[in-house]
């Protein structure tokens, strides 16, 4: 069995922003520690809940050296270096690296897609490159592309490709790809209302959202089912389902956002083209943080 990144429950931790909208590096500091402080297994920097479609490269570097820094080794820091250009994947692979972080998460190629094959070869070119262990991430919302399990069959050959970040929605396909990578290829789930569901599958953990601002909520949901406790978890799962559902009725992350303002945890703003919630939309978001005791 290939040695995994993290078990149980990662942040894909937002990037904060300055009311003019640059990055608020101080505060990034302060969510680290607030993050471990709250028992979070590992982070996730600069994946889509941390905007990393609009920071320049510099910007991406920066964010993820401050936070490996403020990290000091005490939990693994995976940071977001998909591209769909693939040599400029294996520098910015190189860059985070030296800027401190412990693992690459690897969205599939966007925009110009590729073909089953033409992933295969994209992601061995990286993995050939790289030395720290690579997770994938199949996000077809997002990407308009599915990873097909075959697909990972073949790319949990290479010692480099550990585990996947699974947001299809789809358990079905994650129950092959259970079957055909077994232990070759850990699961995450990328969704925080199928974290159970993926778990009860042999996965190994969430990459969460909710986290953000609960992460002792979702680290005692994954250790309550790794520990036996299965009741537990499916009484967290539901308990937090409505919460989890209402940070996805805007575009991500843009619901989390607006929950941490308003419990005071200072995230700032998104950067356009992502937008400011709706006053219905709000009002929902704020139902169900009532409901969960959030405020």
């Amino acid at each position: 069995m290939k040695k995994t990144v993290f078990t149980g429950a990662a942040t894909a931790l937002i990037t904060p922003m300055c009311e003019n909208g640059s990055v608020n590096y101080r505060r990034l500091e302060q969510l680290v520690e607030e993050q471990i402080a709250g028992g979070i297994d590992a982070l996730v920097i600069c994946g889509t809940t941390g905007e990393k479609s609009t920071l320049r490269y510099d910007e991406h570097v920066k964010v993820i050296e401050t936070a490996a820094k403020a990290c000091e080794k005490r939990v693994p820091v995976i940071a977001g270096t998909g591209s769909n250009d693939t040599v400029y994947s294996v520098e910015l692979c190189n860059d985070a690296r030296d800027a401190g972080a412990d693992a690459f998460l690897m969205v599939t190629p966007y925009y110009n897609k590729t073909s089953q094959t033409g992933l295969i070869a994209h992601y061995e070119y990286i993995a050939d490159r790289v030395d720290r262990p690579i997770i994938l991430y199949n996000v077809p919302s997002r990407t308009g592309m599915h990873i097909q399990p075959e697909t990972y069959k073949e790319l949990s050959k290479h010692p480099n490709i550990v585990a996947t970040k699974e947001a299809s929605g789809d358990l079905s396909l994650i129950a092959k790809i259970r079957y055909l990578c077994g232990d070759d290829l850990a699961v995450y789930s990328g969704n925080d209302d199928q974290t159970v569901p993926i778990l009860s599958l042999g996965g190994l953990g969430v990459i969460s959202v909710l986290s953000n601002f609960a992460p002792r909520v979702v680290h005692d949901l994954c250790t309550a089912y790794q520990t036996g406790n299965t009741k537990l978890a499916e009484e967290m799962q539901l308990k937090y389902l409505g919460l989890m559902n209402a940070l996805f009725c805007d575009v991500n992350p843009v619901p989390v956002k607006e929950a941490m303002n308003l419990l005071g945890l200072s995230a700032g703003p998104c950067r356009l083209p992502l937008y400011p919630m709706s006053d219905d939309k709000k009002d929902f978001l704020v139902s169900k943080l009532k409901e969960c005791n959030f405020l």
